[in-house]
């Protein structure tokens, strides 16, 4: 069964081709894109952060979602399981990423700028909380707890593989550990994204922030998924193991999470415009009141209008072409989420593009992925023995 379960030698070819050039790609553009840092630091330091939000969201949701397959016991994740472990195992690299934010802090930052909190109430309010050593010491907590779950769940589950291994003891340890660390998952992201995103406007709050980023790492999370099982299922083994019907569950999920993405930014923007909170509502404004708002009405037609229609076609769905082709409009999408939130609070006048807007994100997008291939490698592409195992490439029951 391992050698049935382990990628063909014609696929770890295909992934060695697709890893060794994301690497250089990813080298050459850091370079080019550090000489851009070092001329124009604020420029390079917005991409930079707006990049790091969508690549950790996404191995945060992968993480989330690998719980969440343990505590439902469900068949549904087994095929999926190896490829979002890999993607968890891209937070150690994703931890050294950091250290550049934690660096560049007072560019990025009104908080972090002694003159302007003896000035501002709101950032004085807050000076003993949100203050550079307490956001680096939060920000290592926050780590350290992604980390360790990472680690317990990746090696359990390797454990899982072993010949011999209780594999129902196993996967109820698993399934026990999941439960505290989905919680966890919820509270560190909510904090997190407040430190990271929410904080870069002084006067913004909102209580729907925490639960935004947790529905837009789930919707990354299956969009990415979605497009390497396709990949992937070009060759052996998942080329005889991936069926329809697992397609057709994965759009069923994404199309969940693109209507509870929704559910959350519509509520957010209720909440503060019906309560006409004045403090919260120039937030909007800015995003509204200039060409901004092409971006918004960009997100609502196809973030989730285009994706809610076409995803609620069964043929679709079952067709993993045309499903990734819907996963493509979402993933370019979830890239301009993030550049609305981030962008408009240093270019108050309207949209604005530099060059450094591309190079970053492809920089780190390269580098990820090359990353993420290299850990896609160590291990079976399908795990040996959960104890659902046939049930899940029967796809029966579901």
């Amino acid at each position: 069964m391992t050698s049935e379960f382990n990628a063909s030698p014609e696929l770890l070819t295909d992934l060695r081709r697709v890893m060794r050039p994301a690497l250089g790609l990813g080298i050459l553009l850091a370079i080019v894109s550090m000489i851009g840092g070092i001329l124009d630091p604020g420029d390079f330091f917005r991409s930079y952060l707006m990049s790091y939000l969508f690549w950790l969201g996404l191995a945060l949701g992968s993480l989330a979602v690998v719980m969440m397959q343990y505590l439902t016991s469900g068949a549904w994740g087994v095929l999926t399981r190896r490829t979002f472990e890999s993607a968890t195992r891209t937070l150690p690299f994703l931890a050294l990423l950091f250290i550049p934010i934690a660096c560049a802090t007072p560019v990025l930052y009104d908080w972090a700028h002694a003159d302007l909190v003896h000035k501002e109430y709101a950032l004085a309010h807050r000076a003993g909380y949100m203050n550079t050593t307490m956001f680096i010491l939060r920000a290592i907590a926050y780590f350290a707890i992604w980390l360790v779950f990472t680690y317990l769940l990746n090696k359990w589950s390797a454990d899982q593989d072993e010949d011999g291994a209780d594999k129902n003891r196993i996967e109820k340890r698993l399934a026990a550990i999941s439960a505290p660390g989905l919680i966890l998952y919820v509270f560190t992201v909510t904090f997190s994204s407040v430190d990271w995103a929410e904080s870069l406007e002084t006067d913004w709050y909102s209580t729907m922030w925490g639960f935004l980023f947790v529905a837009r790492q789930g919707l990354t999370a299956f969009a990415f998924v979605i497009i390497v099982l396709t990949l992937l299922a070009r060759r052996e083994p998942l080329l005889s193991k991936l069926k329809t019907s697992h397609i057709h569950d994965l759009g069923k999920l994404l199309l969940t999470f693109v209507m509870v993405w929704a559910y959350f930014a519509f509520s957010q923007l209720v909440i503060v415009w019906s309560g006409n909170l004045t403090d919260e509502i120039p937030w909007y404004l800015r995003r509204f009141a200039t060409s901004w708002g092409v971006l918004g009405v960009l997100l609502i037609i196809f973030e989730f209008i285009v994706p809610f229609l076409l995803l609620l076609s069964r043929p679709l769905k079952r067709n993993a072409y045309a499903l990734c082709g819907v996963v493509g409009i979402i993933i370019v999408m979830r890239w301009i989420d993030l550049a609305w939130i981030v962008f408009p609070e240093y270019y108050h006048e309207g949209f604005r593009v530099t060059w450094l807007d591309f190079a970053v994100p492809l920089a780190m997008s390269s580098l990820w992925v090359a990353v993420f291939v290299w850990e896609l490698r160590k291990r079976p592409l399908l795990p040996l023995q959960p104890p659902n195992l046939t049930r899940a490439l029967l796809h029966e029951g579901q």
